[in-house]
């Protein structure tokens, strides 16, 4: 499958890369780590990448704005996102061809092309593997801002290489991107700067979570708590993993509000849940997955599926 798509990217002109609505350092790491791969690879080719920024991620790129007309006849290739609905920027399918590089479950066949690994750490841990067959099959070559980014995004999915997602290939992965030029130290820093922020919001999730009989939490954000820590909602989600070293808990939720909707982050220790987020527009792993829904009364509802999936395990 990697081969296919190397022969793929070799064909086009023009390179339009997507990645997930409300991105994480992987989202980031995936997308702008094959862009730097392919530009240094392809300079006579146009490579975009595209998606709403976010500002938490400014230390490791920004998207590009490209007209529609410029989707016609370009190779179309999405990374890290699990369905059609969380594609960041909608046109993907505008393209002649399309892509799809995931480490999710493959419930949304979409695309042309497909490479779904779910053993994979995170989506920039393929895109390393796939560099590596180009590199052996095409001539690939990367630089120090490619292999940044991938290590970036591996660090994000991984935990600090601490979930077990991480496996002796993630490491064996990781050991060859630090062997480019780049600091880590200051990009560990640029990661994790607001770590005292988000050690005081911890603080209030344990203190202010809720558990029932079966082993389903959750706990409720609402802006004017993450105003008061000084924290976005896209930083919650170092913190999603919190409640899982809660002697207990089976399952739970963190709901985490912003102006037009509320952020769910769903995580299990044996339940599956991502089916439970497919019912609420997202998506993702059997115990990792998110989803997002309107109001605090559709909370409520999504509060009751998880207490019955725990009441059930």
């Amino acid at each position: 499958m990697k081969k296919d798509i190397i022969e793929t990217i070799a064909t086009y002109d023009t390179i339009i890369l997507h990645r997930h609505v409300r991105p994480d350092p992987d989202a980031y790491g995936s997308q702008l780590g094959l862009q730097a791969i392919l530009k240094t690879t392809y300079p006579e080719k146009k490579i975009y990448a595209v998606g709403e920024h976010d500002l938490a991620f400014d230390y490791l790129g920004h998207p590009e704005s490209i007209a529609d007309d410029v989707f016609e006849n370009a190779l179309v290739i999405c990374t890290d996102t699990a369905n059609t609905e969380r594609v960041d920027d909608q046109r993907y399918n505008k393209g002649k061809f399309l892509i799809k590089i995931d480490h999710h479950p493959n419930d949304d066949a979409y695309g042309d092309l497909l490479w779904i690994n779910t053993a994979a750490s995170s989506c920039s841990e393929m895109i390393y593997e796939l560099f590596k067959e180009g590199q052996e099959t095409a001539g690939w070559k990367m630089d120090t801002t490619a292999a940044r980014l991938l290590f970036a995004g591996i660090v994000g999915d991984t935990g600090r290489f601490i979930y077990p997602s991480t496996t002796e290939t993630t490491f064996n992965v990781v050991g060859e991107l630090i062997q480019y030029d780049f600091d880590r130290t200051a990009l560990f820093n640029s990661m994790y700067e607001l770590d005292r922020s988000l050690l005081h919001l911890q603080g209030y999730i344990y203190q202010n979570f809720s558990i029932d009989e079966n082993g389903a939490a959750f706990i409720k954000l609402p802006i004017n708590i993450l105003e008061e820590f000084g924290v976005t909602a896209s930083d919650t989600s170092a913190l999603v993993g919190s409640l899982g070293d809660v002697k207990g808990i089976k399952a739970w939720a963190m709901f985490v509000e912003e102006e037009d909707q509320i952020r769910v982050r769903l995580r299990s220790k044996g339940p599956v849940i991502n089916t439970l987020a497919k019912q609420y527009r997202g998506g993702g792993h059997p115990m990792a997955s998110g989803a997002k829904i309107f109001d605090w009364a559709e909370a409520e509802e999504l509060i009751g599926k998880i207490q019955a999936l725990c009441k059930e395990a």
